[in-house]
């Protein structure tokens, strides 16, 4: 099976509501679509979601950086594997989404050549997994409503973003949900890097006080502040999770070696693709610390890699934030694991067992 050509599409997909954080709004998805087309007529699919503020890229930075890595792979066999994923890695510098982008389309296809689904390519067993859903920031009204109808749809686990400046309002924001959902409902808070060390112990402090206790508060400040998330972690009871701070296993050694947050968030777009979000989970599993597996607002071809992924560490990476699949309208795509509200299960189809 040898490689012939690498083709990139626009993958649009309109969400079913406005997606808002302390970093932006997104109103719909426009994905990197990566197929590498082969000699035996099979295709490998990848995808990106270009996001400037997190990793500096954009479409076109992500195309160019394809295009540049394009070259490199073709005329080259499936058989090279771990000569084409190094390939990859070593082409050029950052461009993590880029790369995670060719690097999934190029697993798709190993595991097609060896007629495996991804999954059992990388030694996962496990097909069933359930994912929080997020609730966008906005008005405390709008977000308890979105948080009642993400309960009507199935969710038990639900993310809500904060990070206002004004964290009086992510006070109420917080606490009137909290007073709104059933006992059995379980809260995650996202900052997204929206407050300040100081922000972030008070905020927390009230609301564990008030008895409100969330699963775990998600980077809450600056990405390159990891003194700030240790000094949080030190003094609220909540469990911090490292997320933008979190692209590659130095960062995730670094993080973990200075006692800088509890648990990991990997997402394939921030640390390149497969190979690096294995291994930063086995760092994890090393220093006994579970991860949370994540997305960019990725289409349904990145949300079944990490899927995949997340089968092959299900001991470590026990937590999943892949709801885009979910907030989106319509997909085009066919096939990929079976999504109902909160769950998502493989199939068996080989590689990602999808089209675009």
């Amino acid at each position: 099976m040898t490689i012939t050509s690498v083709e990139t599409k626009i993958l649009r997909a309109p969400l079913k509501r406005p997606f808002v954080t302390a970093l932006r709004r997104v109103e719909a998805l426009e994905d990197i679509v990566v197929l590498i087309h082969t000699d035996t007529g099979h295709i490998g699919y990848g995808e990106g979601a270009p996001t400037a503020l997190i990793t500096g890229e954009t479409q076109g930075t992500m195309k160019a950086a394809i295009e540049h890595i394009a070259p490199l792979l073709t005329g080259r066999d499936i058989e090279e594997f771990d000569t084409l994923v190094a390939t990859i890695s070593r082409s050029l510098l950052h461009n993590t989404t880029a790369k995670s982008a060719l690097e999934i389309a190029l697993y798709d296809l190993r595991a097609k050549s060896l007629n495996l689904p991804l999954f059992g390519m990388l030694g996962g067993t496990q097909r069933r997994f359930e994912s929080d859903i997020t609730i966008s920031l906005g008005s405390t009204e709008q977000m308890v409503a979105d948080s009642l109808a993400a309960k009507e749809e199935g969710y038990r686990i639900l993310k809500v973003k904060v990070g206002d400046s004004d964290t009086a309002k992510d006070i109420e924001r917080v606490t009137e949900i909290h007073r709104a959902l059933p006992a059995d409902t379980v809260l995650r808070l996202d900052a997204n890097q929206g407050w300040s060390r100081e922000q972030s112990v008070e905020v927390m402090q009230r609301l564990e006080a008030g008895g409100i206790l969330p699963q775990l508060l998600e980077q809450p400040v600056h990405y390159r502040d990891t003194e700030a998330l240790r000094y949080i972690r030190e003094r609220i009871s909540t469990p911090l999770l490292a997320d933008e701070a979190l692209f590659d296993s130095y960062d995730a050694r670094r993080l973990l070696d200075q006692g800088a947050c509890d648990y990991l968030n990997i997402k394939l777009d921030k640390c390149g693709g497969i190979t690096k979000a294995l291994e930063i989970a086995d760092i994890a599993r090393e220093c006994g610390v579970r991860c949370m597996m994540g997305c960019m607002l990725e289409g349904p071809i990145a949300i079944n890699a990490a899927l995949h992924v997340v089968s092959a560490r299900a001991d470590t990476i026990t937590m999943l934030d892949l709801d885009a699949i979910g907030l989106c309208a319509s997909v085009p795509t066919r096939g990929g694991a079976a999504v109902d509200g909160a769950w998502m299960e493989l199939g068996d189809g080989i590689g990602l067992g999808m089209e675009f």
